[in-house]
C-alpha cells in the first residue's frame, strides 16, 4: 500500500515542484520593474512596435529572392496564422490554465503595466507561439548567413516572450513550451516553402531549358 501511495503521490509531486518553480521565476522576473524597464517591455511586447521589423524583413525576402518572396510571405503568414489559432484555439481552450495576472493567490502580488492584465487564459502564449515560429521558419529557409539570422531571430523571438512574464501576464512555462513546439511547425512550413519553390520556380526553369534545346 505504501508503495502505491508513493507511486501516485510522485506525478503530484512534480507538477507542485513544477508549478512552485514556475511561479517563483514569475515573481523574480516581474519583480525586477523599473520605469525604463516597463516602456521598454511594454513596447517589446506590441505586435505593432514590430511592424518596420517585419517590413525590413519582407524587403530583405524581395531584395535576396525576387519573385520567390511571394512563396517566402505566403508560407510565412499560413504559419503564423496556424501557430496562433493553434495557441488561441487549441491549446488554450484545451488546459484553461489562468494566466497570472487572473490567478487567485498571487495576482495582487504582481506589477502590471498600464494595468494590461491580458485574457483570461495563457497557456500558451500566442505571441511566443508566433515569434518563436517565424523565427525557426527563417533559420529553417536561410540560404546564406544562417548564424546570424538565428542570433538576430531567436534573440528578438526571446525578448518578447521575456516580455510577456515580465509583464506578469503569462507564467515562464507558457512562452517555453511554444519554444518547444514552434520548431516542428517551422520545419513543417520550410519544407512546403522548398516544396513549393521547386516546383514553379526550378520545373519552370528546366522546362524552359528543355524548349530551348
Amino acid at each position: 500500500m505504501l508503495q502505491n501511495k508513493s507511486a501516485v503521490s510522485c506525478p503530484a509531486q512534480m507538477t507542485e515542484i513544477f508549478n512552485y518553480l514556475d511561479m517563483a521565476w514569475l515573481i523574480k522576473i516581474n519583480a525586477a520593474h523599473a520605469p525604463l524597464l516597463d516602456r521598454i517591455m511594454w513596447t517589446v511586447s506590441s505586435r505593432i512596435a514590430w511592424v518596420p521589423f517585419y517590413l525590413l524583413i519582407i524587403i530583405l525576402w524581395i531584395k535576396d529572392l525576387g519573385r520567390k518572396a511571394i512563396v517566402h510571405l505566403f508560407v510565412a503568414a499560413l504559419l503564423i496564422l496556424i501557430s496562433d489559432q493553434l495557441a488561441s484555439s487549441v491549446i488554450k481552450p484545451i488546459f484553461h490554465r489562468l494566466r497570472p495576472s487572473h490567478t487567485p493567490g498571487i495576482e495582487h502580488m504582481l506589477h502590471y503595466v498600464n494595468q494590461y492584465r491580458g485574457g483570461k487564459y495563457g497557456f500558451v502564449s500566442s505571441h511566443a507561439m508566433n515569434v518563436f515560429s517565424l523565427s525557426f521558419y527563417m533559420i529553417f529557409t536561410a540560404r546564406k548567413q544562417v548564424t546570424m539570422t538565428a542570433l538576430i531571430m531567436l534573440t528578438w523571438a526571446f525578448l518578447v516572450a521575456y516580455s510577456r512574464v515580465y509583464l506578469g501576464v503569462h507564467f515562464p512555462s507558457d512562452v517555453l513550451v511554444p519554444l518547444m513546439i514552434s520548431p516542428l511547425l517551422s520545419c513543417g512550413a520550410s519544407s512546403i516553402y522548398f516544396r513549393l519553390t521547386a516546383h514553379f520556380f526550378n520545373a519552370g526553369s528546366i522546362t524552359g531549358q528543355t524548349h530551348g534545346e
